[in-house]
């Protein structure tokens, strides 16, 4: 069993996933979602407030797979992550300086000689991930272990994160009665949930449609090049509809929910429907359209698909050219109505599609929405921890086992020659 917590601003979720130890399978077994507290911009400042969200979740989503949670796995996303590309080499020669076979630990070598650089101390190394290895000067291997070389490089993606976030967030599962078993990138995690491998090897951009913050992973040939966040979500689209429309921030959501669309040009004379603006302080009710209401959205949406198109060119030097895959939408943003096609407006020519997790069976298929993203991925891409997990406990219980049997022995010796 592994379970995936994903702590947002707005929402906080949580998968329950079995995983076969022959096969590999998954199966989803259970989840819960519950509306958030204590967070801002995807940032925990209310450790009580998130502690007890997060434990009512963990245990709603423990009665819909019956079975009892210890530790969890969670993601982190936005402004307080950081990343950079870097490279290392060493030398692979024998000991008579000829060329020979290249080891696993040449490889861990050449690995901790490209994550050689520079981190301030309030920063944490969360991912090194190897984009590309480099043998005798010739590019794009991706296992270089057996082949025969004098020289080995490595490219490699460095994620790092505020020490103090991940604390937070550790402080405030152990206040709740959980172990944390890994803290992973975000948008990395929902690269394994809602990205095929063509989209990886042929470049693309994974965006996390979030309330507190938008954040975006670029991959390129199976690897990711760069990452970028921007301290603007959903909640800055209905806070635009509140202060327009004249009512609460908690109407305006429900209205942007159930009325909320980004792109006018689906919006005719035709299908244009009545929106009822409730009454305030003895205020009568207003209708507007529905295309006014999308004019609002529309604006702020296409802001933050600028700004986030902005940071990824500039955290890869301009290297959103070179791909040739697709832009994947998730969150909960990306199940807003005409979201794809304003997005294809901003990244065109790349193709834009909502990420929804695939089938892994369970009694429900709730979690096959762009905003489970997260946590399902967060299941997938540790799903060996829980299979190396279980082997621990089974290899506890048999030793305990073994113990057992040989004091109830000897207790018996004892009784018998004393």
């Amino acid at each position: 069993m592994i379970v995936g917590l994903d702590i947002g601003t707005s929402v906080i979720r949580v998968a329950i996933g079995e995983v076969d130890e022959e096969s590999g399978k998954v199966t989803i077994a259970g989840t819960a979602s519950r509306k958030s507290a204590g967070l801002r911009n995807g940032v925990i400042v209310n450790i009580e407030d998130a502690k007890s969200v997060i434990r009512e979740t963990i245990e709603a989503a423990e009665l819909d797979a019956g079975v009892t949670v210890s530790s969890v796995i969670t993601a982190i996303g936005g402004t307080q992550i950081d990343s950079q590309n870097s490279r290392g080499i060493v030398a692979v020669r024998s000991s008579n300086g000829n060329s020979r076979e290249i080891t696993r630990e040449d490889v861990e070598k050449v690995i901790e000689s490209s994550t050689a650089v520079p981190v301030s101390e309030d920063r944490e190394k969360l991912h090194v991930i190897p984009q590309d290895y480099i043998v005798d000067g010739y590019g794009g291997i991706s296992d270089p272990i057996h082949r025969i070389g004098t020289r080995l490089e490595a490219k490699v993606h460095i994620v790092t994160a505020a020490k103090t976030i991940i604390s937070n967030i550790r402080s405030c599962l152990t206040r709740a009665g959980y172990t944390l078993d890994g803290v992973m990138l975000k948008t990395l995690a929902q690269t394994q949930s809602v990205c095929q491998d063509d989209e990886l090897d042929l470049g693309s951009i994974v965006i996390d449609l979030g309330a507190g913050t938008t954040d975006a992973l670029v991959l390129l040939g199976g690897a990711p090049i760069g990452t970028a966040s921007i301290r603007v979500g959903g909640n800055l689209v209905t806070n635009d509809i509140a202060i327009v429309a004249g009512i609460s921030v908690a109407t305006a959501e429900n209205i942007k929910i159930e009325s909320g669309c980004c792109w006018g040009e689906m919006i005719t004379e035709e299908n244009d429907k009545e929106v009822i603006i409730p009454g305030v302080g003895g205020r009568p009710p207003e209708v507007v359209m529905q295309s006014q209401i999308c004019q609002i959205i529309q604006a702020r949406m296409l802001q933050i698909f600028t700004m986030v198109k902005t940071a990824i060119n500039k955290q890869t030097h301009d290297s959103m050219k070179q791909l040739l895959g697709n832009v994947i939408l998730t969150g909960g943003g990306a199940q807003m109505e005409g979201v794809v096609e304003l997005a294809e407006s901003v990244f065109k020519p790349l193709s834009v599609r909502v990420g929804k997790p695939e089938n892994l069976g369970g009694i429900q298929e709730n979690y096959r929405r762009p905003d489970f993203a997260t946590v399902i991925g967060l299941i997938l891409a540790n799903k060996n921890l829980a299979v190396r997990k279980d082997r621990t406990k089974r290899n506890k219980r048999h030793i305990d086992k073994q113990n057992k049997n040989e004091d109830g022995f000897l207790t018996k010796l004892k009784k018998l020659f004393f």
